[in-house]
C-alpha cells in the first residue's frame, strides 16, 4: 500500500482449462507473478475448475481436485498480497459458488455467492446453493498435516490499514440491492466481483455502467473480473471484461471480446488473458463518506448485521501511480465531453440569472462592467443569450466600459466592438480623472509621485516612465477597482463576473470587484472560462462576433489596474504574480473536492502532465502561494453574492464551503 493512501487494484482474467484445477492454478499463480506491484488481485468466477463444468460440478474428483489445488495456492501466496479466486466448495452436503481470499500463506475466509441465475442461459440453481443468510460459519479444512478453520459466509470483511475489503460474486451485483451495498454501509471501500458474464449486444455498455453507478453509490472502489473466451463455447462466448471504478468514475477496463481482445493461445505464459489495474484512493474515498452521510441514514434493520473483520497485510511502499491523474480536473480532454460540459454550464448560468432578473421590474436595466477580459466576456454573452431566451428587450442590457490608468487598446477596443456586435446598450466611462481626484482626497503619492500642480493626464504620462521594478502600488488598483462598482452599483442591477480561481485566491478587490447584484461566473474556475468563451464562440456566435470572441480568448489574464508599459503594452500578468491557474486550480479541485493533503497534492501534481513541465521548486512553491491566499481571502468568501453551483466544487458560504476568516494556515503549510 502506498504510504499515502493509494491501494493497487488488479482485476485479471486467466486461460481457462474446464475442469483442470491444476492447469488452472499454474495459470492464476503465473498471474500473481505477473502483477508483484499489486496490492489485490481478484480474478474470475469458478476460475479454478471453470465456469462452464455442468454436471461436473457435481463430481467429487473436481470438487476435491478444486480444494487440493485452493490449499496449495494459499501456500505459495506468501507474499503479503490479498489474492482472491473463485471455486465450487462443498459443505454440509450442499455446493456453493464461493469467492474464497488468500493472503500471507493462508485462506483468510470464504465468502458463497448469494443470488443464483437460473434463467435463460444461466442454469446455477441446478447445482448451487445460495449463501445468503450464511453467517457466523466456518469450515475445517486440512493444510500442511493439521486442521485449519477457515471463516466461511456472508458476513466477511477483509481489513488492512485503510482499505475494508468486500467480495460479492456475478449476479450479486446485478439485483436490485447487492450485497456489496451492505458490505459498504459496515465500512467496505474495496468491493470485488467475481464474474463470468457472457457477451451478447450491448451488454459490456450495461455492465460497465453498472460497476461504476455501484461504486458512486457506495462510495468506493468497485473491481470486476469476468472469465474469458477459453471457457467452453458451447452456448455461450465470455468476454474477459475486467473493470475497476471508483465512486461514480471508471479508472480502468480491459479489452474484451467485442472491443478488440485478441484470441490468444490459452496457454500464455503470464497467465494473463485480460486485465485492468488501477491505484485506488482511498484517503479520497474516506473524505467523501465523510461528507456525503446520506449512505450511512440509509441503514435499516434488513441491511445492517455484525460482519466478522479478517485482517491481512500488504508490503508494497512504491513511490509511482498506475492511476490517471487529470491536470485539469475542471476540464474534460474528450472534446464532445469538454463541449457537452460547456453546453451545459452556459445554459446553467443562463436559467439562473433569468430566474433571478424575472423578480425585479419587467423595465429593470441591467449593469454589467464588460473589460475585454475573459470573465465579463462570459458574464456578458451569458447575459445577451439569456435576454434573447427569454425575448426581452435587450436595450435594458447596458454595457459599461470603464477604462483605467491599465488598459490597453486591445482590451478596451474588444470590449466595446463585442458590445456592438451584439447590439446592446454601451457606456464608457473614463476612470482616470475620478480615481485622480480620489488619490488627491486621500493625500496618497501613487508610486512616491507626488501629485502637486498634476492632471490625470500628466500622471498617466509619468506613470509610464515608472521603471519596471517600481509598480507595486495596492492603494493604486484598490481605488480603480472600488471606483468601476461604485459607478455601476450606482446605476443599477449588477451582473458580478468573478470566476471560482479568483474567489479560492482573493484575488479580487473587497466591496470592488468581489461585489455585485448577482454572479453568474461564481462558481465556474479560471481553466474553465476560456473553453466557455471559445465554445460559445463556436456554437453561439458567428462572423465578427466569433472573431472578438476567440481575440478575447487569447488575450493574456491580468486586472490591467498597474500602469502601462512605455509603449502602452500591458505590463501587468496575473499568472506572472501569482503563479500559472493551472497550478491553482489543480490545488483547488483536489483540496476542496478530494480533501487531500497538502503532500498528497504535490503527489498528485508530479504525476499529472500540465501544459508546460514544472518544476517540484516551482510547484511546491505556487503550492504555498495557493495555501496562504485560500485561508487568508476567507473574508472575502463569507460575504458574496448570489449566484449558481455548476460543478462539484462551489465556495458558497451558503453551500459547500463554510469555514470561519480566522483559520490557521500553519498545519496545511508545515
Amino acid at each position: 500500500m502506498h504510504p499515502l493512501g493509494f491501494l493497487r487494484v488488479t482485476a485479471a482474467s486467466t486461460p481457462t482449462h474446464v475442469a483442470n484445477p491444476a492447469a488452472n492454478s499454474r495459470a492464476i499463480q503465473a498471474a500473481i507473478n505477473f502483477f508483484p506491484d499489486s496490492d489485490v488481485i481478484v480474478f474470475g468466477e469458478l476460475c479454478l475448475s471453470g465456469y462452464t463444468c455442468g454436471e461436473l460440478f457435481t463430481q467429487n474428483v473436481l470438487l476435491d481436485s478444486c480444494k487440493t489445488e485452493l490449499i496449495a495456492l494459499s501456500l505459495a501466496v506468501q507474499s503479503k498480497q490479498l489474492i482472491v479466486v473463485g471455486l465450487p466448495f462443498s459443505l454440509d452436503g450442499k455446493l456453493f459458488n464461493v469467492a474464497a481470499v488468500l493472503g500471507n500463506g493462508r485462506i483468510l475466509g470464504i465468502v458463497p455467492k448469494q443470488h443464483l441465475p437460473t434463467y435463460q442461459e444461466f442454469y446455477e440453481g441446478r447445482w448451487f446453493q445460495s449463501g445468503a443468510g450464511k453467517r457466523n460459519s466456518q469450515v475445517t479444512l486440512t493444510i500442511a498435516g493439521e486442521n485449519v478453520v477457515v471463516p466461511f459466509g456472508t458476513d466477511l470483511l477483509f481489513e488492512c490499514g485503510g482499505a475494508t475489503v468486500g467480495v460479492e460474486i456475478c449476479e450479486d451485483l446485478w439485483v436490485p440491492i447487492p450485497p456489496s451495498a451492505c458490505q459498504a454501509i459496515a465500512g467496505a471501500n474495496v468491493l470485488l466481483n467475481l464474474s463470468a458474464s457472457n457477451e451478447t449486444v450491448g451488454k459490456g455498455f450495461y455492465r460497465k455502467r453498472l460497476v461504476t453507478t455501484q461504486s458512486g453509490k457506495c462510495i468506493a472502489a468497485y473491481a470486476y473480473a469476468s472469465a474469458g473466451p477459453s471457457e467452453s463455447t458451447t452456448d455461450l462466448v465470455f468476454g474477459a471484461h475486467c473493470l475497476i471504478a471508483e465512486n461514480g468514475s471508471l479508472l480502468a477496463e480491459s479489452e474484451r471480446i467485442g472491443t478488440g481482445l485478441a484470441l490468444t493461445d490459452a496457454s500464455r505464459a503470464d497467465g494473463v488473458v485480460s486485465f485492468a489495474s488501477s491505484d485506488i484512493d482511498l484517503d479520497r474515498l474516506e473524505h467523501d463518506r465523510r461528507v456525503f452521510g446520506t449512505m450511512h441514514q440509509s441503514v435499516t434493520p434488513e441491511l445492517q448485521f455484525p460482519f466478522r473483520r479478517v485482517p491481512f497485510e500488504l508490503k508494497r511502499e512504491a513511490a509511482s501511480l498506475i492511476r490517471f491523474i487529470d491536470s485539469h480536473p475542471f476540464v474534460p480532454q474528450n472534446k464532445a465531453e469538454l463541449d457537452e460540459r460547456c453546453d451545459e454550464i452556459f445554459e446553467i448560468q443562463c436559467a439562473a440569472l433569468a430566474k433571478r432578473v424575472s423578480m425585479l421590474g419587467k423595465d429593470a436595466r441591467l449593469f454589467i462592467g464588460v473589460s475585454g477580459g475573459l470573465d465579463s466576456t462570459l458574464a456578458l454573452i451569458v447575459a445577451a443569450k439569456m435576454f434573447e431566451a427569454m425575448g426581452w428587450d435587450s436595450a435594458r442590457l447596458i454595457g459599461v466600459t470603464m477604462p483605467g490608468f491599465g488598459t490597453t487598446d486591445q482590451t478596451k477596443n474588444n470590449a466595446t466592438r463585442l458590445m456592438e456586435l451584439l447590439g446592446l446598450t454601451m457606456e464608457t466611462i473614463d476612470i482616470r480623472e475620478s480615481c485622480f481626484r480620489t488619490f488627491s482626497d486621500l493625500k496618497h503619492q501613487p508610486f512616491g509621485i507626488s501629485l502637486e500642480g498634476k492632471n490625470w493626464r500628466s500622471l498617466q504620462e509619468e506613470l509610464e516612465r515608472l521603471p519596471d521594478e517600481n509598480r507595486n502600488d495596492l492603494v493604486f488598483e484598490n481605488v480603480q477597482a472600488r471606483m468601476r462598482t461604485m459607478l455601476l452599483m450606482n446605476k443599477g442591477f449588477v451582473i458580478g463576473t468573478g470566476d471560482l480561481s479568483e474567489s479560492a485566491l482573493g484575488w479580487c478587490t473587497y466591496n470592488a470587484d468581489h461585489m455585485s447584484m448577482y454572479n453568474v461566473n461564481c462558481s465556474v474556475p479560471k481553466t474553465l472560462v476560456q473553453f466557455l468563451v471559445r465554445h460559445a464562440a463556436m456554437s453561439r456566435f458567428d462572423g465578427d462576433v466569433r472573431k472578438v470572441l476567440l481575440d478575447i480568448a487569447d488575450t493574456p489574464i491580468s486586472p490591467e489596474l498597474l500602469p502601462l508599459s512605455k509603449d502602452k503594452s500591458m505590463h501587468q500578468s496575473t499568472e506572472g504574480t501569482i503563479g500559472p491557474y493551472e497550478l491553482h486550480d489543480f490545488f483547488l479541485y483536489h483540496f476542496v473536492r478530494g480533501g487531500a493533503s497538502p503532500s498528497k497534492i504535490l503527489l498528485l501534481a508530479k504525476h499529472a502532465k500540465f501544459e508546460r513541465a514544472y518544476p517540484e521548486e516551482e510547484i511546491a512553491k505556487v503550492l504555498n502561494t495557493f495555501l496562504r491566499r485560500f485561508f487568508a481571502a476567507q473574508f472575502k468568501r463569507t460575504c458574496v453574492p448570489d449566484g449558481p453551483k455548476v460543478g462539484t466544487v462551489s465556495l458558497s458560504p451558503r453551500g459547500d464551503w463554510r469555514m470561519p476568516t480566522d483559520a490557521d494556515a500553519a498545519l496545511w503549510l508545515k
